[in-house]
């Protein structure tokens, strides 16, 4: 294959990442990362440096639309990010101990928790009318948004707060030592810890990707992990994609949002489990 062919294979491919990602709140290296390792197969640290890239487009294609339509709860995702930041710079440097072989299997076990997780929550997934979180209660982190598919304001609480922070940090971490933009924890934190309804998490965690992929990226850069010719069409393909995502999950319910989910995580775990076990 051509450098020209690769650019533009990668430039497609990027745009359905970039719809996908910006849809479940996953951010575009859920998909970018494997396609890279698997079908091209890119060093996963050079993959995971392109992914990280690509997480910030997402983030800057889907998050302002999701912030115009009021579906981001903001101050949750600022409470939420120091957390995240903190655990993303402790995984960038994490990288160069760890091996390659270990990031695979635990990109695939993170990837199969969250699924089942998300799952299982399936008929729970009604929002809480009523909090007693001291922190959610003093820092006002309750909100409402208007959901275009079921035509109604839908009013929520948030609860949990100390463990949604903790859940924080290994998202954090994570995102930095996979380059998935931590959405795949972030999600089901806010989701299953917290009790946000599963649009608002996925808006949140739109948001949020961006901030904690820029904390770890300026130490990808530093290394040399960042390689131009793979990050450039990856971060242009999932900024379209992105943009054209975040127009639709406001005309899809909360279940459709649920399930789609589950799906894309039940299938890259499988891939990457399989590569690093055998």
């Amino acid at each position: 294959m051509t450098p020209l062919d690769f650019v533009i294979a990668m430039g497609l491919i990027s745009v359905v990442a970039g719809i996908l990602g910006s849809l479940v709140g996953l951010g575009g290296g859920i998909i970018i990362v494997p396609v890279l390792t698997l079908l091209f197969h890119v060093d996963i640290r050079l993959a995971i440096g392109a992914s990280i890239i690509s997480v910030i487009a997402t983030s800057s294609g889907a998050a302002a639309a999701y912030v115009r339509d009021k579906m981001t709860n903001l101050r949750a995702g600022m409470f939420l990010e120091v957390a995240t930041t903190t655990g993303a710079v402790t995984g960038a440097y994490l990288t160069t101990i760890l091996p390659a072989r270990f990031l695979f299997i635990l990109f695939g076990v993170v990837l199969a928790y969250s699924a089942l997780a998300t799952f299982q929550r399936r008929k729970a997934a009604q929002p809480l009318l009523v909090s007693n979180d001291r922190i959610a209660n003093v820092l006002e982190l309750h909100g409402e948004y208007y959901d275009e598919a079921e035509k109604e304001t839908i009013v929520y609480k948030v609860t949990g707060t100390k463990l949604g922070l903790f859940m924080m940090y290994i998202a954090g971490l994570v995102s930095a030592l996979l380059g998935i933009g931590s959405g795949a924890l972030k999600v089901p934190a806010m989701d299953l810890a917290m009790h946000l309804p599963m649009k608002v998490s996925t808006a949140t965690s739109n948001f949020m990707i961006g901030v904690t992929a820029a904390a770890s990226a300026g130490v990808y850069f530093a290394r040399g992990q960042i390689d131009p010719i793979i990050a450039a069409p990856v971060a242009i393909g999932i900024l379209v994609g992105a943009t054209l995502g975040s127009k639709v999950l406001g005309k899809i319910t909360s279940k459709t949002v649920r399930l789609v989910f589950v799906v894309v995580l039940v299938a890259i775990s499988f891939e990457m489990l399989q590569r690093g076990l055998f």
